[in-house]
């Protein structure tokens, strides 16, 4: 079966080594996802095992279409009794980009009229009640090719599970993971965010060192389908919690804001992700590394969009490089939608374009004097 793997632009990369180390075999990396095959083990591997992905998805058939016709036939055409019950809730969500047919709920309620039409026919039965399980099908085109494929995953996969409470603007957790990972973090490096909000970034980095899976606390769509078994997923979950690895002590990982209210959700997080680590309130104008040596600073700082005026967030901007570039041993990972961050702060010596919640950002990368 063929799989794809969703993600944010510019992490396709990630989600693919992910895949690779999985033992999962990819197939094509294409721009915000990866197209991969295996079974349903590897499936259920995916889901609880991607760090940067936002969903995957079982693809079930692709074609081409210009016209609402072709698109009521081609989705027809699929044998949906492989699939869905004569009971099950279908729920159609759809995308569309670049592509003739532009109109997403036009897309999606043409392609539920054929779906309901072919069960109408292979149960020989004018009613579906839809008072099942609910499946998730997905319609999706792309210069005028569509694919249907069903959503494995139902949240998001940033959805954890230990991110409850929230501060304003926080950073999607598989993002935070994209960043850990884009900053060269290991286990025993120590890793810092001054400003860390609700801390996903400190808390993705800890469960990568103590080797969690990201899915292992939540349910996904694809574990009520009814030509799945059972099994697939509690095996999965059984060898993901077997490789997790004890944190015997308290890792060198750092988290500070100079909200107190921030670091008690922060605990309250890492709690429920399993995770114990150092945090403190202070504000930014007290940060010190706490060890000698290589370090990684990684940072989501306001981006004067939402949370503060341009006056304001220069300030801070030329703050933190007083503070950071006073420490040449520690990487400096800054993740900001603003267009002028560089003039404030200083030139990057890499960036790497992505997106958080809608908005385009950019990741600037400086790095240490003695780097790894």
């Amino acid at each position: 079966m063929r799989f794809i793997a969703t993600c944010k632009m510019g992490v396709e990369s990630l989600t693919s080594l992910e895949l690779k180390k999985l033992g999962i075999n990819v197939l094509a990396v294409e721009d915000a996802r990866v197209i991969f095959e295996g079974g349903f083990d590897e499936m259920a591997a995916a889901c609880l095992w991607l760090r940067t992905a936002e969903r995957v998805l079982l693809e079930v058939s692709v074609f081409k279409a210009t016209t609402f016709e072709e698109l009521f036939e081609g989705v027809k055409r699929i044998d949906w009794r492989q699939y869905l019950r004569r009971d099950s809730f279908i729920h159609v969500t759809g995308k569309s980009a670049k592509s003739t047919l532009f109109s997403v709920s036009d897309c999606q309620s043409i392609a539920k009229k054929a779906i309901v039409e072919s069960l109408r026919s292979s149960y020989h039965t004018q009613i579906l009640p839809e008072t099942g399980n609910r499946v998730i099908i997905e319609i999706g085109l792309l210069r005028d090719v569509v694919t249907v494929a069903l959503d494995c995953c139902g949240a998001g996969l940033s959805r954890r599970g230990y991110r409850t409470y929230n501060v304003d603007a926080p950073i999607a957790e598989t993002l935070g993971a994209a960043i850990v990972m884009l900053s060269r973090y290991k286990p025993d490096i120590p890793l810092y965010d001054p400003m860390c909000g609700s801390g996903t970034m400190p808390i993705e980095a800890a469960m990568i060192a103590a080797n969690i899976a990201p899915g292992i606390n939540r349910t996904f769509a694809a574990e009520s389908w009814h030509f799945l078994e059972t099994f697939r997923f509690r095996i999965a979950r059984e060898a993901a919690r077997d490789s997790i690895k004890p944190q015997a002590s308290l890792p060198p990982i750092y988290g500070s804001d100079i909200d107190a209210r921030c670091i008690d959700l922060c605990k309250r997080h890492a709690k429920k992700a399993g995770v114990m680590l150092n945090w403190a309130v202070k504000p930014l104008s007290e940060f010190s590394p706490v060890h000698d040596g290589f370090g990684i600073i990684a940072c989501n700082p306001p981006y004067g969009e939402r949370l503060m005026d341009k006056k304001h967030v220069e300030k801070l901007y030329k703050e933190m490089h007083a503070k950071f570039e006073a420490h040449p041993n520690l990487s400096r990972n800054i993740i900001t939608s603003n267009p002028d961050f560089e003039k404030v702060y200083g030139k990057a010596d890499k960036r790497r374009n992505l997106t958080n919640g809608g908005m385009r950002c950019t990741l600037y990368s400086y790095f240490a004097k003695k780097d790894l």
